[in-house]
């Protein structure tokens, strides 16, 4: 039987300034599209897209949004590209698990953090600046409902910025199964896991780490220690001035948790009617602390990515 493989060029296709600077060695941040396509308001979602790209660069490094337009992966959005994952209606959110089917079918879409890894590691890029992760959901011992995120993580080769995992999950449970899977979380400046829209969740990390020099390091004894392709999480929590009120949170938090058990809602519909839901009940506030700590992600992950340039 004869087998035939789709050239990378036509499956995965980095803009012209991305891939000139992959082939220098210049530093090079993925972003996520999801937030573009899904979590913000237009045209909200548009200025902020440009802003997480602005922040990459000012801090020394290319930035690359990464979506599926018409089956084709692109690595880095001019801006007709990134207007398009604003604005066009229907547009599918991707995780790995959708890609060759979105290939195969032609279709576009944003991609979530599970599809946004592993294309920036096909591509060669080894730092992705994000909000929160997805893990391990409340009630798992029943539902045995964990993110992709954990999986692709447990097998890429990415350092991955982000503010901890989504507050509506399981954070303990998250953070074992992390362990577990041979995933090393440090966190950058904090002793302390972020919480999300929190400043921390109260669970303690193993490592810290104070600059993005020492997170090149981890990077560089990774590859010099071998062994399976996991991630490195540099976790970075939101300022305390940004966070959301932890009290507003926990009471919105237990009002959601029971109006989705109350209405059945389960599966992959259970996180965006609890985002929605706290969006909602906080006025906006948790939408404005996701704000802010992605952008604090996107200003760390371009100086670990100049770092890890400059070592190499």
């Amino acid at each position: 039987m004869r087998t035939t493989h789709q050239p990378i060029e036509s499956a995965l296709r980095p803009s012209g300034e991305v891939a000139e600077a992959l082939e220098r060695g210049a530093p090079v941040v993925a972003l996520e599209s999801t937030i573009i396509s899904h979590g913000l308001p237009q045209p909200r979602n548009l200025e902020v897209a440009a802003e997480l790209e602005r922040i990459v660069r000012d801090a020394g490094a290319v930035p690359a949004t990464i979506a599926v337009l018409d089956g084709v992966a692109r690595i880095g959005l001019d801006e007709g590209e990134l207007e398009r994952i604003a604005t066009e209606p229907g547009l599918r959110k991707l995780g790995f698990r959708d890609l060759p089917a979105a290939a195969a079918l032609r279709a576009s879409g944003a991609t979530t953090v599970s599809a946004t890894s592993f294309l920036a590691a096909r591509a060669g890029i080894r730092v992705f600046a994000t909000g929160g992760l997805g893990g391990v959901h409340r009630g798992w011992v029943e539902t045995q409902d964990e993110s992709a995120d954990i999986d692709m993580l447990s097998r890429t080769r990415i350092t991955v910025v982000c503010a901890g995992v989504k507050s509506i999950l399981d954070v303990p449970a998250t953070l074992q199964r992390f362990e577990t899977r041979g995933i090393t979380v440090a966190g950058f400046g904090t002793d302390e896991f972020p919480g999300f829209y929190l400043h921390t969740s109260g669970e303690r990390v193993d490592w810290r780490i104070e600059t993005p020099e020492e997170a090149a390091g981890v990077m560089r004894a990774q590859d010099a220690l071998g062994g399976p392709e996991t991630a490195l999480i540099v976790a970075n929590p939101v300022p305390r001035d940004r966070q959301l009120d932890p009290a507003l949170h926990d009471r919105v938090l237990a009002e959601a948790l029971e109006a989705a058990e109350r209405q059945g809602v389960s599966g992959q519909a259970i996180t965006p009617f609890l985002l929605s839901y706290l969006v909602k009940g906080t006025d906006g506030a948790s939408l404005e602390a996701n704000l802010a700590a992605v952008r604090g992600n996107a200003r760390v992950a371009g100086l670990i990515a100049a770092a890890w340039s400059r070592g190499n």
